[in-house]
């Protein structure tokens, strides 16, 4: 079956379950990144004068692109995480799917659509929320749906890769404690990372989240230089192939019968 083809098959399979069961992932999808934009934009950021060290713009608006990325790769990571392992130990679904023309890596595809296309969706939901409560700067906050979904992809294709190995969920809990947590806290999002201290900054480089914070929110606000952005696309879609590449050699180990 042609690669396009089969991934197509995987992502509606994802599709068809999505259709009948929306409503139980409605809150932590929509709502729950709304109500964080307004708590910490409304009401924390009411009391955050505007300085040149947030751009001379006020809180709600430096927050809010900040927040389509990192919103987007907290959704990435729990699309990541259990799915995926359910699909193998579970509910046997990737299995199945194998047991048709669909290749493993034709699978991997599927899942990474899915992850991308729906977070593209919701990161979309959640901008034009944002522009109707008064968050936005400007229309160059668009862009932060494009460049919040690869950030998103760029944790979420090795993440992928990693939840393929595994046949117990026990460290799922320590990559929300340990690692999407601090990338959600430390990574620019809330205040700027020239706060932190000096030793933690190459740390803070590493994270997906901080290059998608800085392609959001330069394009949002007009200060983003070429070189820079294309630095930032540059890496970001080194770890999002270098996930997939990983990706599609542990699902075939995990699935080539």
């Amino acid at each position: 079956m042609p690669t396009l083809r089969g991934s197509w098959f995987a992502l509606e399979k994802s599709w068809t379950w999505y259709r009948r069961n929306w409503r139980a992932t409605a809150v932590s999808s929509f709502l729950t990144p709304v109500l964080f934009l307004v708590a910490l934009g409304f009401g924390f950021g009411s009391q955050v004068q505007s300085t040149a060290l947030i751009g001379g713009v006020s809180y709600l608006e430096y927050l809010a692109p900040a927040l389509v990325v990192v919103t987007a790769i907290q959704g990435a990571t729990f699309e990541s995480t259990y799915p995926v392992m359910s699909q193998f130990m579970w509910q046997k679904s990737y299995f199945a799917m194998v047991a048709t023309p669909i290749t493993p890596a034709q699978v991997l595809y599927g899942q990474m659509l899915w992850v991308g296309s729906t977070l593209f969706v919701k990161s979309a939901v959640f901008v034009g929320i944002a522009a109707a409560l008064g968050a936005t700067a400007g229309p160059g906050i668009l862009w932060s749906v494009v460049f919040a979904t690869l950030a998103a992809l760029a944790f979420s294709a090795p993440l992928v890769a990693y939840s393929a190995r595994l046949d117990k969920p026990d460290s799922f809990t320590t990559i929300f404690r340990f690692v999407l947590m601090p990338m959600t806290l430390f990574t620019g999002a809330f205040f700027p990372v020239s706060q932190l201290p000096q030793w933690l900054l190459p740390l803070v480089w590493l994270t997906p989240s901080w290059h998608g914070i800085e392609l959001a929110r330069g394009t949002a606000f007009g200060t983003l230089d070429l070189l820079p952005a294309l630095g930032h696309i540059a890496y970001l879609v080194a770890l999002t192939a270098g996930g997939v590449a990983l990706g599609v050699k542990f699902f075939h180990r995990r699935l080539a019968v």
